[in-house]
């Protein structure tokens, strides 16, 4: 069973992040330079908040627009759901499921390792699964040796 920790070591622990501080259009700036769909924030290294593509489309559908100049802790996710590298890749697929959200950070004694997508999970669970029919149809059929 694939655990967080596995789909890091592929993905790698690459976290980008900004303040809360940081102006709307700079995070999505950023976000469109790094080409990601979530942002950490953090205030003096601590989880402040996630701010996210559907961050912004939440705000722009409940205001009329999104207000480009204000500070992104008045849009970002502060109950911030958090996994460890031990849990497995279906712990994240069900979490996500059930939370409505596709990001997930990582945190390993407190401090921030990495952050996982849905679709990083996705992949992943696909992966195994290819595997382990390969695996099933070589037992069934024997080893295709050509």
């Amino acid at each position: 069973m694939l655990t967080v920790r596995d789909l890091l070591r592929v993905k790698g622990g690459t976290v980008y992040s900004i303040s809360p501080e940081t102006l709307t259009l700079d995070a999505l700036r950023f976000m469109t330079k790094k080409n990601v769909g979530a942002l950490m924030v953090l205030d003096e290294g601590l989880i402040a908040g996630i701010i996210s593509e559907r961050d912004f489309v939440h705000s722009i559908a409940s205001g009329g627009q999104c207000q480009l100049d204000q500070p992104v802790s008045e849009t970002m996710t502060t109950q911030v759901v958090t996994v460890r590298p031990e849990q497995t890749i279906e712990d994240c697929m069900q979490l996500m499921t059930l939370g409505r959200f596709r990001h997930l950070p990582v945190l390993e004694t407190g401090r921030l390792v990495g952050l996982i997508s849905i679709g990083d999970v996705v992949k992943a669970i696909i992966g195994e699964q290819s595997s382990m029919i390969h695996n099933l149809e070589d037992y069934i059929h024997g080893p295709n040796v050509e």
